[in-house]
């Protein structure tokens, strides 16, 4: 439970404060040496009105998006060190520096800071209590109404990572697929299930290849929030949704696959952005599309040197059965456009390892073929304090990808991996608007990079999908 209140009479009470502030602060030489103020420094202190107070050090940053989030989580992880489930936050600062929008993304940062994920045996969950005080009374309903939005959204993060973290065996392709539409019942988007009998009657070739020679069947999921009925604007958001991924026949090597049980992140940031829209009655046209299945190997498993077919009709030659995510995104992506009447498309995917090989674990790759698309993509990253980063397309990326048996193949060269991969999904957008996010590095963390991150699935993409759909100035 998160509250917005004016004050509070809370035991203990979190307190942010920069080098500057804290450097004018009279208090004894010892706190000094103790405590100065640097970015996420930590330190508990006893006031005169008996009151507990923890200080979290803001450093000489200016409270940004990411900031603000990382020291409210910060804030959550000390007190639950600490056995401590119940204080305030002091938000007056932020609020000072951006407005009331600020409670938003800290309520965002303490649900992100307060995760903890799926657990199979006996464990007592704590119920925390969190007011955020420091709020003028003239400002209260405004940040009530932020603080909804912003729990919303992050509880939307939270469940998008708790599916990624599920493992393989505790959630199948129809796993996931009832999941998501138990959870988009009262929220004002609508799902459609297309199961295995239906995928073959409509020809969804790339998913059944992938997924089909696997026991547990393949599917995908359609769920439309419209809400916008005089706008002719509609964005698909297309998300890869394997849930178990070994490589096929090109088995993925031994050390990274306790991995493959959350090759389906993408579409659950598809999932987690569409619902928090929904929950936040944002006035927007979108239509979410996952394809969802395994990639097992089994006597009539995919294996290179294979052609295929695919909803589009274009014939994909198989160079690498690992690279399995694209072949399903074509179909999705192929269906988006000939059968939803969309105006652009955005495909988001844990595609290849090359994106980590470029930027690492804290950066996600873009490709992109609109300016204006890409453009508001930016602005939405930059509101939700994600990372990302435009790749730039040539007519020689074009040419790798061209096969001499078939209309197109699934793998490039030795090099240029993210391009390749994406381009391949371009092929299949009809030259609609269309983006592709590569969170292959980013969706998951064995080391955490930021304090409102922890051991595992990430979330990521949910909050930049959100602002991408919600246009409204912040």
């Amino acid at each position: 439970m998160i509250e917005a209140v004016v004050n509070s009479s809370e035991t203990f009470q979190v307190n942010f404060i920069n080098k500057e502030a804290w450097s004018r602060t009279k208090c004894p030489e010892y706190v000094k040496r103790l405590f100065q103020g640097e970015y996420l420094q930590s330190c508990f202190m006893k006031n005169s009105n008996e009151r507990i107070d923890l200080f979290i050090g803001l450093g000489d940053n200016e409270c940004s998006s990411k900031e603000i989030k990382e020291v409210t989580a910060k804030a959550v992880k000390e007190m639950k060190q600490h056995n401590i489930y119940e204080f305030s936050i002091d938000v007056s600062d932020f609020i000072e520096k951006k407005g009331t929008f600020a409670v938003r993304e800290a309520a965002e940062g303490i649900l992100m800071g307060a995760y903890e994920g799926p657990f199979f045996g006996e464990k007592e969950k704590k119920e925390w209590k969190v007011y955020l005080t420091g709020i003028a009374q003239a400002e209260l309903e405004l940040a009530k109404k932020e603080l909804e939005a912003g729990i919303h959204i992050g509880e939307s993060v939270v469940w998008a990572r708790d599916m990624v973290n599920m493992p393989g065996n505790h959630f199948k392709p129809l796993d996931f697929a009832a999941e998501i539409s138990k959870k988009m019942e009262s929220s004002g988007a609508v799902c459609e299930l297309i199961n295995y009998q239906q995928l073959k009657k409509l020809g969804m070739k790339g998913l059944l290849a992938v997924g089909e020679s696997s026991s547990n069947e393949p599917c995908f999921l359609i769920f439309r929030y419209l809400a916008a009925p005089d706008s002719k604007e509609i964005t698909a958001l297309v998300g890869k949704g394997v849930t178990c991924d070994t490589g096929g026949y090109c088995l993925k090597p031994a050390n990274s696959m306790l991995g493959i049980k959350g090759d389906m992140a993408g579409g659950a940031a598809v999932a987690g952005a569409v619902l928090a829209l929904a929950k936040n009655k944002v006035k927007t046209n979108v239509i979410g599309l996952i394809p969802m299945c395994e990639n097992r190997i089994a006597p009539g498993s995919l294996v290179p040197g294979d052609v295929i077919s695919s909803y589009a009709g274009k014939t994909i030659e198989i160079c690498n059965t690992d690279a399995e995510g694209r072949l399903i995104l074509a179909d999705a992506v192929a269906y988006a456009v000939k059968n939803e009447n969309v105006t652009r498309v955005l495909d988001i995917a844990t595609l290849t390892g090359a994106v980590v090989n470029m930027f690492g674990f804290s950066t996600a790759g873009v490709v992109c073929d609109n300016d204006d698309l890409f453009a508001d993509f930016k602005e939405a990253y930059q509101i939700s304090g994600e990372r990302y980063w435009r790749l730039p397309v040539y007519e020689e990326q074009e040419r790798m990808i061209e096969s001499k048996i078939a209309d197109i193949k699934n793998m490039g060269e030795s090099h240029c991996g993210t391009i390749t991969a994406a381009l391949f999904i371009k092929a299949f957008a009809e030259e609609k608007p269309w983006i592709h996010l590569d969170i292959a590095g980013t969706a998951w963390v064995d080391s955490p990079l930021f304090e409102f991150q922890s051991k595992g699935a990430t979330g990521a993409g949910v909050t930049s999908l959100y602002y991408l759909l919600d246009r409204k100035e912040n």
